[in-house]
């Protein structure tokens, strides 16, 4: 199952597994060095961000979602992993550990950065960014393949996210998946997740502004995503057999 990649005009062809029902193991989807500044070897700020990655793999496992903050000004890091809604505490211990050390292999000496694997993401700045919604650090997937009608599909899969985002928006995780039948023994599969630094007004808005760019990274693309740094979505037709 092929799926195409866009971020910051970068444009690469990457297969997938299935989208809902990813196995970690391959390597991370995305990643951004977010900011040019710099820290030295040795100095205080790697310290504190290694104080704060090792937090942070320690934390999250536990409840699927770590923050915290190390130091103080100038040498302040801000951290959070976020694992996904429906893996096992195992599976993100795996992911945010592997996170944690991938991060940093590419982008060694960055104050900002940030890395999205199917199972997590990772994120830490120099700046806080707790409760803000990230649109920076975006990229987009879809499906190289194109459904036969267009325009009711696209219509279904909005109707279908939107319907999730108002059901995260209402839970503790901020996470929510649902399906849809489409008829011709077909169904339509549906992820919608926040970083749960975000009140639940803020998750919403968040979801809702990616959803609306599904014209711009998905139209009648039979999966998709759009993914930030403060909430994600998913879609997928699968084929299905009625019991």
């Amino acid at each position: 199952m092929s799926f195409s990649n866009f971020a910051s005009s970068s444009l690469c062809l990457i297969t997938f597994s299935l989208l809902l029902h990813t196995v970690f193991g391959a390597g991370p989807n995305f990643h951004f060095c977010s900011t040019p500044d710099n820290f030295t070897a040795n100095g205080p700020y790697e310290s504190n961000l290694n104080k704060l990655t090792s937090y942070l793999y320690y934390q999250s496992p536990r409840t699927g979602f770590g923050k915290g903050s190390r130091g103080h000004y100038p040498d302040q890091i801000y951290g959070l992993a976020l694992c996904r809604g429906d893996v096992s505490t195992s599976d993100c211990e795996t992911c945010v550990v592997e996170a944690s050390s991938e991060i940093r292999r590419r982008c060694p000496y960055n104050k900002a950065a940030i890395i999205w694997y199917d199972n997590c993401l990772l994120k830490y700045s120099n700046n806080g960014f707790f409760g803000q919604i990230d649109n920076i650090n975006k990229f987009y997937m879809w499906n190289v393949h194109v459904v036969s009608l267009p325009v009711p599909f696209n219509q279904k899969t909005k109707e279908l996210l939107s319907q999730l985002a108002t059901e995260a928006q209402a839970t503790p995780k901020l996470f929510a998946t649902g399906e849809l039948e489409l008829g011709n023994s077909t169904k339509l599969y549906g992820l919608v997740q926040c970083t749960q630094d975000l009140s639940s007004d803020v998750c919403k808005k968040c979801l809702d502004g990616i959803i609306g760019e599904l014209p711009s990274c998905c139209d009648g693309k039979q999966g998709g995503r759009v993914v930030s740094g403060s909430c994600n979505f998913i879609y997928e037709i699968y084929p299905f057999v009625n019991a």
